[in-house]
């Protein structure tokens, strides 16, 4: 990356980090603070990065950012699809297609996020790409930040690695599946003729999986927009929540939240994961 992307990339985090207001990402303002908007420490934080790799970035004299490292400062200074895409070619990066795991999450669905503090709450796409977790969710799910392309999607590992099954019962798989299949079925069906994403995923799904391509063929259609799980969760044991879904304007994207399942005991359970913290948890369920 050459040097006036550089500078211009430091530049433009600068004017970004500068107008945020600490109470806007869910930080508290605090008595000394003497700068107008968020410090470089606290963008380093919400981006997962180190605050000497984010100052030699607002210096211009960094390396070039990761992908993965555009998209988390995206989201923690807040920024439109099209600043986010300006950051993308200041960093000399190609813009990542929607739906993946770098997807663009809109601002307003953010800011939510951030202010869902007290129970799981995650960012997914139609397609069921985690885009971004509150920490609650970590503990409760799994970390599903490091996951890439195909493997990107729940509903891809779901039917490709029985790993991914196993926060849930046994005896929960089946209607999992269908449930999955019909909601796919649903979001292929709303998205442009043109969009291969969706089609690509189904392709592959069918040729990996016969329980997939049994449960497609039945051509069930169902948006997911509440669900009731058992979680076998490696430290809490046995969670009974409900899944409740808020979606994006255009469908694309949904806020998923949990709460305790009424009458199971479940609240008791949630409420240890803040304790416990992301250590409770280590593999990826949803």
């Amino acid at each position: 990356m050459g040097s006036v992307r550089h500078t211009e990339l430091g530049a433009f985090l600068r004017s970004r980090r500068e107008r945020i207001r600490p109470a806007d990402v869910g930080l508290p303002h605090g008595p000394r603070r003497r700068v107008p908007g968020l410090r470089r420490d606290e963008v380093a934080q919400l981006a997962g990065a180190s605050v000497d790799y984010y100052n030699e970035l607002e210096r211009g004299a960094g390396s070039q950012p990761s992908e993965q490292m555009i998209a988390a400062l995206a989201r923690a200074l807040r920024l439109t699809a099209d600043e986010r895409d300006y950051l993308y070619h200041l960093a000399d990066r190609p813009v990542p297609a929607h739906g993946g795991a770098a997807s663009h999450v809109h601002p307003g669905m953010l800011d939510l996020l951030g202010r869902v503090t007290s129970t799981p709450a995650q960012v997914i796409t139609d397609l069921h790409v985690t885009l971004v977790q509150n920490p609650l969710a970590v503990a409760l799910l799994g970390d599903h930040s490091a996951f890439r392309g195909a493997r990107a999607s729940f509903i891809h590992r779901w039917f490709t690695e029985p790993e991914a099954r196993r926060l849930y019962p046994e005896a929960d798989h089946a209607g999992q599946s269908r449930i999955l299949v019909a909601d796919l079925r649903a979001a292929a069906a709303r998205r442009d003729a043109r969009d291969t994403e969706a089609g690509s995923m189904i392709s592959t799904l069918l040729g990996l999986s016969p329980e997939f391509a049994a449960l497609w063929a039945d051509h069930d259609v169902a948006v997911r927009r509440e669900d009731r799980k058992r979680l076998n969760h490696p430290a809490l044991g046995l969670v009974e929540v409900n899944c409740l879904n808020l979606f994006s304007e255009d469908g694309r994207q949904r806020l998923l939240w949990f709460t305790p399942a009424v009458g199971t005991g479940s609240g008791d359970l949630l409420d240890l994961l803040a304790v416990l913290g992301t250590q409770a948890v280590s593999g990826p369920g949803r």
